[in-house]
C-alpha cells in the first residue's frame, strides 16, 4: 500500500519521481537477466539527475539482444552484479514513485532481481525497504507514460518509445541504452502531464483502467 503522503489529492508532479529502463538479455523476467540500469530522478517537473550502471548478467548475452542494445558481454566482464548494486540502487529510488514506459516490463525485472537477490543476501547488511523505496513494493502499480500514449496520440499506429519522442519532437538519444530510454520517457512523461488528472491517486486508478481495457480489447 501507498503511505498517505500520495494518496488523495496530492498532485503528482509534485511526488518526486524515479524514471526507470532496463536492458536485458531477453524478454523473460524469471529466466533473463537485467544488463543496464538507467535511472532518471525528477523533482517538480524538472529532471535532477540522470545515472546508468552496467550490470553483470552471470549468463551470456544472445547476440539477438546485442543486436538490440548493442551491450556485449566484453562490456558487462567485470561490472557488479545486480544485489552488489542494490544499496546503490535503493539511495537513487529512495522515496521517488517509479515510473516506466512499458511497466510492466522493467517491474517484472526489477521484482525478479529483488526475489534472486534477497534470496542472496539472506541476512546480510542491506534490508529491502518497500516503504522508503517505492519501488521495491511487490504492490505498487508504477506510472506508465506507455498507456497513457494510446490514450492521447490516437493518430499513432505505433506507440514504440521511439515513435512517439520523434511524434513529439523529443530527441531520442542513444535509442536501446538504459539511460537515453529513460531520459526520453521523462520528457515525453513531462511533455504529456497537461493531459493527465493531476491528483497521484485518479493518475494511478484512471492509468490502471485504460491498461485493462486495452489488454481486453488486445485478446
Amino acid at each position: 500500500g501507498l503511505s498517505a503522503l500520495y494518496e488523495g489529492t496530492r498532485a503528482w508532479l509534485n511526488i518526486p519521481l524515479a524514471v526507470i529502463d532496463f536492458e536485458t538479455t531477453g524478454r523473460d523476467a524469471e529466466s533473463d537477466r537485467i544488463i543496464e540500469i538507467g535511472i532518471v530522478g525528477i523533482d517538480e517537473g524538472v529532471i535532477r539527475f540522470r545515472e546508468g550502471l552496467l550490470v553483470d548478467p552471470e549468463m551470456l548475452i544472445p547476440e539477438d539482444a546485442i543486436k538490440v542494445h548493442g551491450i556485449t558481454n566484453e562490456e558487462v566482464a567485470g561490472a557488479p552484479k545486480f544485489h552488489e548494486l542494490l544499496p546503490h540502487l535503493g539511495e537513487l529510488l529512495k522515496g521517488r514513485i517509479p515510473v516506466a514506459y512499458n511497466a510492466p516490463f522493467d517491474r517484472a525485472f526489477l521484482l525478479e532481481e529483488l526475489r534472486r537477490a534477497g534470496a542472496r543476501i539472506g541476512g546480510g547488511d542491506f534490508v529491502l525497504d518497500a516503504k522508503a523505496v517505492p519501488a521495491f513494493d511487490k504492490e505498487l502499480v508504477w506510472i506508465d507514460p506507455l498507456v497513457w500514449a494510446r490514450e492521447l496520440l490516437t493518430t499513432l499506429r505505433q506507440r514504440t518509445l521511439t515513435a512517439v519522442t520523434e511524434h513529439l519532437g523529443i530527441p531520442l538519444e542513444n535509442a536501446h541504452r538504459a539511460v537515453g530510454d529513460a531520459e526520453a520517457t521523462a520528457h515525453v512523461l513531462l511533455r504529456l502531464a497537461s493531459q493527465l488528472p493531476e491528483a497521484y491517486a485518479d493518475l494511478i486508478r484512471i492509468q490502471e483502467r485504460h491498461a485493462a481495457a486495452h489488454f481486453r480489447f488486445r485478446r
